[in-house]
């Protein structure tokens, strides 16, 4: 069955306990963390004592995004809220096995982000040492930006390379997920769908979880 991860970024942050009450009454499997430094985007979003807050609030696994330079400097930080999964970008990590050896030493799922002009086949040498690997569908830095028609390609892609290395990798999709290109994303092999303005700004947020849940 599909993973739903909603995105912290489009939650209400006057009243986050709300929103995270909502996520642990929901059918949601993760909750989905970007942390942004302005440099790596051009955006910065929240920090450490922020994530601090939400860990305890929230009951789902925590799916920490770090798009920033250097996220390897952070593991022990992202260790420390309980997370399940560390997710860093292929291009701000030059050593990348050593990376993602030092976020699974601390017994985290390791995972590997591409942006949308990088190239699936570049995971080829990673492939087997990843947990999962998040194509971004929109260019990272901003919330509520359009889909990007060929992440579609690029999620058919990831799935031939993971079934032709012998990889339990499982692909994760984040920006534009909504009603419409949700089920053309699980159609193409997708695991784990982000969804942030589409399940908070919703009328009935629960009732939009319990949707993409059942695709």
């Amino acid at each position: 069955m599909i993973k739903i991860a909603p995105s912290l970024l489009a939650a209400n942050f006057s009243n986050l306990q709300a929103d995270m009450e909502m996520i642990n009454r929901s059918e949601a499997d993760w909750l989905h963390l970007d942390v942004m430094d302005g440099v790596f985007v051009p955006n910065i979003s929240f920090g450490f004592p922020v994530l601090k807050h939400v860990a305890k609030l929230c009951q789902k696994p925590l799916d920490v995004h770090l798009m920033i330079v250097n996220p390897e400097k952070f593991i022990p930080e992202v260790k420390s809220l309980g997370a399940y999964m560390m997710n860093v970008h292929y291009e701000a990590c030059p050593h990348l096995h050593r990376v993602v050896q030092q976020i699974k030493e601390t017994g985290m799922k390791a995972g590997v982000t591409l942006n949308p002009a990088t190239p699936v086949a570049l995971l080829a040498d990673i492939i087997r040492d990843v947990d999962m690997v998040l194509l971004m569908s929109v260019n990272p830095g901003f919330g509520g930006q359009k889909f990007i028609p060929h992440t579609l390609e690029k999620v058919w892609e990831l799935k031939r390379l993971i079934e032709h290395t012998g990889s339990s990798a499982l692909i994760q999709v984040d920006g534009g997920v909504n009603h419409e290109t949700a089920p053309l994303l699980v159609e193409a092999g997708a695991d784990v769908l982000v969804t942030g303005s589409y399940v908070f700004k919703s009328a009935h947020p629960e009732e939009t979880i319990h949707s993409l849940k059942q695709l």
